[in-house]
C-alpha cells in the first residue's frame, strides 16, 4: 500500500497508524489537506510538485460511527499515492476502496489505551 494514514482512537489522540512516505509523514500530510483542514470530509486531489507526488488526501468520519471517550465521531484521514490513489475521485470512492484495507487493523487498535506507532 501507499499511503499516509492519521486518525485517533478511542483513548489516545491523533496519531500516525501508517507511514508508506519516506521520512516525517507531517509535511506530506500537511501538503496535502491545506485548504482542507476543517472539514469533516474530504477529497482532495494534490498535483505532483518537485518536492512532492501525485496524490489524494481524504477524510471521512469512521465508517462504524466509533466516538472517542469525548462522544467524538473518529475522523480517518488518509493521503494516497501511486496507483491506489487512481480512480479515488470521492469521498465514497474512498470509503469503498481505503477503508476495507484498514478496517481490520483499526478494530484491533482503537480501544488499546495507547496508541500503536505507524506501521510503515
Amino acid at each position: 500500500m501507499s499511503l499516509i494514514w492519521a486518525t485517533r482512537g478511542r483513548t489516545w489522540g491523533f496519531r500516525f497508524l501508517r507511514n508508506d512516505a519516506s521520512g516525517d509523514p507531517l509535511p506530506v500530510y500537511d501538503a496535502a489537506f491545506s485548504g482542507v483542514e476543517n472539514t469533516s470530509e474530504a477529497c482532495r486531489r494534490v498535483a505532483e510538485t518537485v518536492a512532492l507526488p501525485e496524490m489524494v488526501a481524504l477524510r471521512f468520519p469512521d465508517p462504524l460511527g466509533r466516538q472517542d471517550r469525548a462522544g467524538r465521531v473518529i475522523p480517518h484521514d488518509f493521503v494516497v499515492f501511486g496507483p491506489l490513489a487512481d480512480g479515488i475521485d470521492s469521498v465514497e470512492d474512498a470509503r469503498q476502496r481505503i477503508w476495507p484495507l484498514v478496517a481490520d487493523a483499526f478494530e484491533r487498535v482503537w480501544k488499546l489505551p495507547k496508541p500503536p506507532s505507524a506501521d510503515g
